[in-house]
């Protein structure tokens, strides 16, 4: 007797396809056994799937006469209504004969398939590398947008997009060092920022007499601190603008892409974008990341347009604040949408803040039991991103509490008569302990 199995083959599945295996055998021989296996572990387990027992099936016709040599082709299928990324792999199908000479020997022969599923990605966002951080103003800086994309099987290609035109980008496995496209260009005074200068100032730094404008006003997060003392506040919200880079040519573009392994069998890919920020042309700039994969029939993408900060909103509670009080002071939102996410900064104009630092950072800022003092206090909130920076201030008002005494705080704000009552709350358990 002879015998010979064959599994059709099958192109690439997308997830919650109904797939038919198809197992073709032929032979002149009388049929045994049908069995199905699925094969995981790298072949190292073979589970069942499906069987046919000839022995045991009324199905089967018995009226053939074995004696007669004469091909008989079959064919045994097995369907998978609703196909998972879990079905991926080699799928195996067993066929056995009752040899033609004596019933007793079994003639086995297999066939082989793997089924290979495609996955969509399920997920695609874009958003900005090492953020919220503080940006110097006076210095150009590499900026870096990140696509993750999220759910793919097999791993998506990745690309980006400027304005919807396809961008140009050098491939690279690690971000450039030390390239001279890189380096930050010497600013032109006309670049500087004199929305903080005094005019004395400023008309010093043009006649080339006085400090350098580049150190008048330093911007949040560098070294160098402001004089509180020489600064004009006003009561209006202040927005600036990042200097104006020179460039000679277009900006060169990096483009890194990489892809991990998730446990359910799907890929995480990675594509990163990198380059020289240039405020001037890359703020309301809009970029998006293009994913193509087989399963998809038509690509996807996200879309971020880069945005400065512009008039953040401050709200305080309790509006109406009385010495003793807890006052926050929140960050609720800007008059635009905002990308990268913003960094802020809280200072108080011309002191430090309630708890002796220079500064908080944090869209909330917590005075804890508001003394007297802080009446008219002013805090300034500055919200800013790689593109740009806005500053926002708000007064604090301080009103009598009748429930505390004149007289009754301390140099810290902090009331006395809570002291007292620590105290006499110390004696109390000292008495009670000795009791028991």
């Amino acid at each position: 007797a002879y015998l010979t199995v064959s599994i059709e083959p099958l192109p690439p599945v997308v997830v919650g396809d109904a797939v038919t295996l198809k197992c073709n055998f032929k032979t002149d021989g009388k049929m045994r056994e049908i069995v199905w296996y699925r094969v995981t572990d790298g072949g190292t387990i073979k589970q069942k799937i499906f069987t046919f027992d000839a022995m045991f099936s009324t199905n089967f016709s018995h009226m053939e006469n074995y004696r007669k040599r004469e091909d008989l082709v079959y064919q045994s299928t097995v369907r998978l209504p609703e196909v998972r990324i879990s079905d991926n792999g080699p799928y195996e199908c067993h066929v056995g004969i009752y040899d033609r000479a004596t019933r007793e020997k079994v003639v086995l022969a297999s066939g082989n398939i793997f089924l290979n599923v495609m996955a969509p990605p399920t997920s695609i966002s874009v958003l900005a590398a090492d953020t919220p951080a503080p940006f110097s103003r006076y210095q150009a800086q590499n900026f870096t947008l990140v696509c993750v994309v999220s759910g793919g099987k097999p791993a998506p290609l990745v690309s980006f997009k400027r304005d919807g035109e396809p961008i140009e980008a050098t491939p690279l496995p690690e971000p450039p060092a030390g390239a001279g496209s890189w380096e930050p260009r010497n600013l032109l005074h006309r670049d500087l920022d004199d929305t903080k200068v005094p005019k004395s100032l400023a008309a010093e730094g043009e006649m080339g007499g006085g400090r350098p404008l580049a150190t008048v006003d330093p911007p949040r997060g560098l070294a160098a601190e402001r004089d509180p003392v020489t600064e004009t506040i006003p009561e209006t919200v202040v927005s600036r603008e990042f200097p104006r880079w020179v460039h000679v040519a277009e900006p060169i573009y990096y483009f890194r892409h990489t892809h991990a392994p998730v446990s359910d069998g799907t890929v995480e890919a990675r594509a990163t974008l990198t380059w020289t920020l240039n405020p001037q042309i890359d703020n309301e700039a809009l970029f998006s990341c293009e994913v193509k994969h087989p399963a998809l029939s038509m690509p996807m993408q996200s879309e971020v347009t880069l945005v400065a900060p512009k008039g953040p909103k401050i709200t305080m509670t309790p509006t109406r604040a009385r010495v003793g009080d807890t006052v926050r002071i929140l960050v609720q939102g800007f008059q635009n949408e905002v990308f990268p996410e913003p960094l802020f900064t809280w200072t108080r104009v011309g002191s430090r803040l309630l708890d002796g630092s220079t500064e908080h950072d944090g869209k909330e800022l917590v005075l804890e039991r508001v003394p007297a003092e802080l009446n008219g206090s002013m805090y300034r909130c500055t919200a800013q991103n790689p593109l740009g920076s806005t500053d926002t201030h708000t007064r604090l008002i301080v009103f009598e509490n009748p429930n505390i005494p004149r007289g009754t705080e301390d140099s810290n704000g902090s009331l006395a008569g809570h002291r007292g009552f620590r105290l006499v709350l110390a004696l109390t358990l000292t008495v009670i302990l000795e009791l028991t």
